[in-house]
Formats: C-alpha cells, structure tokens, sequence
C-alpha cells in the first residue's frame, strides 16, 4: 500500500488529462494511474511509407487486431458497428482525425423539444466558457461566423479546403445547403509549442508533426510541470469502497506486472464509455453486487455508437488523395428536427478531401470500379486521386438494450473480464441513413461525381462510445449527479463520454473535454462540502 493521495485519476485520454489539469491549481496530491504508454511520434506510421499497410497491424483502430499489451479485448460480435479505441498517454486521441465540433444548444433539450429520450441537467450555456478554455488548450482551427452554432472564435485558420473540398463546396452552394470550414484541432500556424500541419499523410494513424492536438503534448505538458504525478503502464482493476460506501482506492497492475493498491480521497473515472462500465461493473462486492454506483441498474446500458452513413464519388478532375487532412469542411443542413423527413434529431456530414491509394483502391474494388486481373491497373489509373465523399455523424437515440457488460470468455492481459457490447440500430436511426444517403447522392451529382456508392452502417466506425453511465438529477435514472458525481459513491466522480445523456450528430471530443472541465470546476467550488 502506498499513501492516500487526495485524488487518484483513473485514464489519461481526453477527459482524464483536462480533468487532472483543471485540478492541479488547488496543489491537492493528484495521481493519474494509465493502462498504456507514453507513445513516441518517431513511431508513427505517418514517418513511412508503410502508413496505410499498418493501418491493419500495429496501428490499427481496432484494439482486437492490435492485441498490444495495453489493450483490453472487446466481443463485439452482437453489433454491426465494431469498436475502435487506443490505449495510451493521451488515449484515442492520438488516432481521432482533429475534427471538433460543440455539440448545439438544441442538443442539451431533446425531450423538451423533440419529445425523445431525455434532456440534459445542464445546458449549451453551462458548457461554453469551458468549450472556449478547451479550445484555447488543444489550440482549434476555423472560421468564426458559422450560422449553425452561437458565436465561437477559433483560435487559427481553418484547413485549406483542397481541391476535392472546394468541388464539394461548390456543389453545395448550387443546392442552397449550408455548409462550413471544419474546425478542428489541426495547427494550421504554429501554436503554443506545435508545429503548422504540413500535409503528411491522413491524422487517424498520429501525426508525427505534432500538428494534430493530442493530449500528450496539450495538456499533460502543464499537468506535469504543475505537479500532477502519471504512472502509464499501470492498470486498474477494481475501484475498493469502504464498509461506508465511500471508495477508498483502487487495484491496480503496475508496470512491473506488480499487483498494487493505491489508496485516495477521491477517485475521477476517465476511461470512456466502454471502459468506464468495464471497471465499474468489474468493481462489485457485498455492497455493491451488480457493479459500483450502478443502483439505477445503468451503468452500461444506453450506449450509443454514433452510426456512420458514407457516400462516395469520383470527380473528373484529381482530388487531394491522401494529401493532409482528410476532414476541411462540414454541413449541417439537416442537423435539427424536420418531422416531414420521418425522424427526429439530424446529422452532421463530414466531408473528406481523399483517401491513400492503397484504400482508395480497395474500397473501389468492393464497389466494382476496379476489377481484378485484366483492367486492374487501367481502372486503378483512372479513379488514383479522384476520390471524395462524406460521412453523416447520425444522432443515436438512447436504448437501455444497446449496452456494455463484462465478457466472461475474453480477458486482457492481467486477467481481467473484456468488454461485451450488443447493439442495434434503432429504427429512427435507420431512416436518418437512408435520408443522408439520398442528399449525399444529390451533392456528389451536383459535383459531378461518377461511380457514387454508399454504406451505412460503416462496419469499422465506432470510434465514439456514449452515455453508459449518464448523468441527471434523479438517482433511478442516471448514475451521477448533474456535477458528475456518483449518486450512491460520494467520492467518486465520471468525467469521460459515458457521461452523455445524448449523443447530437457531432464528434464527441470537443464536449468530453468541455465536460471534464466542467466537473473539476464544480469540484473546485465545493471543496469544503464535496461529499455532501
């Protein structure tokens, strides 16, 4: 056993590292326990030629290919969107592509509005001083007057839109549909010690630039330089509670294969929305027999994946290929409630500049537009560099049947239970696709695309794991409170994607981060009464 520390943080991604930042200014004794490492960008595939090959090896998405030591097994047989995350100092950030939207105000109020799943104990508002001090750390990149969002100023340029973006956007003007420069989290001028992005391949496999904001280089730096203490390659196993209800710390297997207890004051979960449940319903006892903070019987259930629709095309003249950036703009065109399109709720398109040759020539093979054997090479010259396309982020309803349990066949490498998630999609969910799938249709024709082909949902998109352990006001219907803090641990707090009451149609990043933020400083302002 070593000393009680005052607040022990468990995952070091995107919320764990803003949440352990926002801390370190009360110089209380913070310790952030990791499951991964610190990752060298040396290593990253965008240094060599391999970059695409080892999108299916080492740097895959997918921690059931990769099967690194740091990974924990996932059976996600029962979904048709399988799961996609990374474990390590600064988490799936280092393989998210920098897209980074903010959820709407409308996003907070669905049940108010829409008369669907439930609205949020909190509001856009209480969010966006935090949304602005977030961008100010991860440095965002844009343009200020985008009429689908409250006033926001970026704190650089947006992406240059490229060849293939420019075609979209022109295609979009012709059909009157909104559309906009992404922001994102990509340097598009040096920033805060980051380099200016120079274009080296596609960001999803790290970007060795060190343009692309991850939370190993943005936040950790001042955590650390504040006294915030990291132990990667230590992972947690159980969260202990007390004869009183209240945690007393957790088991965890340090580097050395060591099996230890860390004892704190308060423990702040940070391990995402499949993680999260994992540990908390791993964390059963006596007290506690259907997992820890889980008496709503919640705790991961409602999760939701964010299915991608994606619709591509070929443009006569060349694209961008794998040039920077995949993502330069957006629409939200269809984002709020039509009841006449037959959902409620909307989605958010992401457009896409290209894709590397070697997967631009596999995904047209399995549409037909290059055949195998006699034409290969022919039809192969004629589509290289010609791709664009979107994805639509569609908005997932909650449904307590979609949800995360332990795995009783699958086990990491320290022996403890994988993840088991069953999902499906839900009808409202279905007709959104479809919708997407028919406008996106009308914008690559207006471009002038030819060979336009679509999927959803796109089997290998769930990179966006949501709500399994929500918050709200009432205890049997949420698992902490409107602050984060857990209803049945008062000195345990969630802080990552698992916390979400809804999903929106936007990339779940940027309000992570604002969420975490949001919670450290609710805590800070209740110091003296934190577990009352």
């Amino acid at each position: 056993m070593t000393d009680t520390v005052d607040v022990l943080i468990i995952g070091s991604g995107a919320s764990g590292a803003a949440v352990a930042w926002s801390l370190a200014e009360t110089k209380m004794h913070i310790v952030c326990l990791e499951q991964g490492d610190w990752v060298n960008p040396a290593s990253f595939p965008s240094n060599g030629r391999d970059w695409e090959a080892r999108q299916w090896g080492d740097a895959s998405q997918s921690p059931n290919r990769r099967q690194l030591p740091s990974d924990y097994p996932i059976n996600d047989d029962n979904s048709p969107i399988k799961i996609m995350n990374f474990n390590a100092v600064g988490g799936s950030t280092i393989l998210y592509h920098g897209h980074y939207p903010r959820f709407h105000p409308s996003d907070f109020r669905v049940r108010s509005l829409d008369g669907v799943a439930d609205d949020w104990p909190i509001d856009y508002w209480a969010l966006e001083p935090f949304y602005n001090e977030n961008d100010r750390m991860m440095g965002v990149s844009g343009l200020a007057g985008d009429p689908a969002y409250p006033p926001k100023q970026p704190q650089m340029p947006p992406l240059p839109l490229g060849r293939g973006g420019a075609a979209l956007g022109r295609a979009m003007n012709k059909l009157g549909w909104h559309w906009w420069p992404s922001d994102t989290t990509l340097a598009t001028e040096d920033y805060d010690g980051r380099a200016r992005c120079i274009n080296l391949q596609h960001c999803p496999f790290g970007c060795a630039q060190g343009a692309k904001a991850s939370t190993d280089m943005t936040y950790w730096p001042k955590a650390i330089r504040a006294g915030v203490e990291l132990r990667p390659r230590c992972r947690v196993q159980e969260i202990v509670t007390r004869e009183d209800g209240m945690a007393s710390g957790v088991v965890y297997i340090d580097a050395d294969g060591v099996r230890r207890f860390q004892a704190a004051e308060v423990v702040i979960v940070a391990c995402n929305g499949i993680g999260t449940p994992r540990l908390l319903l791993n964390s059963k006892s006596g007290r506690f027999p259907d997992g820890l903070a889980n008496s709503s019987g919640l705790v991961g259930k409602n999760l939701m994946l964010h299915p991608y629709a994606s619709v591509h095309g070929y443009l006569p003249e060349p694209s961008d290929g794998h040039r920077g950036p995949a993502m330069c703009l957006w629409s939200q065109e269809f984002y709020e409630t039509d009841a006449a399109r037959g959902f409620v709720r909307g989605y958010t398109w992401q457009f896409g500049r290209g894709m590397g040759v070697i997967s631009e020539v596999l995904a047209a093979m399995d549409t037909g537009q290059v055949p195998w054997g006699a034409g290969h090479h022919a039809a192969h010259r004629r589509i290289m560099g010609h791709r664009v396309g979107m994805g639509a982020i569609c908005e997932d309803l909650p449904e307590e049947h979609n949800r995360v349990t332990l795995d009783d066949t699958l086990a990491d490498s320290n022996g403890m239970p994988g993840a088991k998630v069953d999902y499906t999609l839900g009808e409202n969910t279905k007709a959104m696709m479809a919708f997407s799938m028919e406008r996106a249709s009308e914008i690559l024709t207006a471009a002038g695309a030819t060979g336009i082909a679509s999927q959803a949902p796109i089997r290998a998109g769930g990179w966006h794991w949501m709500g399994t352990a929500r918050m709200g006001r009432d205890p049997e219907r949420s698992v902490v409170n409107e602050w984060g803090r857990s209803h049945d641990v008062k000195n345990l707090f969630i802080v990552d994607g698992s916390l979400f009451v809804t999903c929106a149609g936007v990339n779940p990043t940027s309000t992570i981060q604002a969420l975490a933020l949001y919670v450290a400083d609710q805590m800070k302002q209740r110091l003296a009464t934190l577990f009352e």
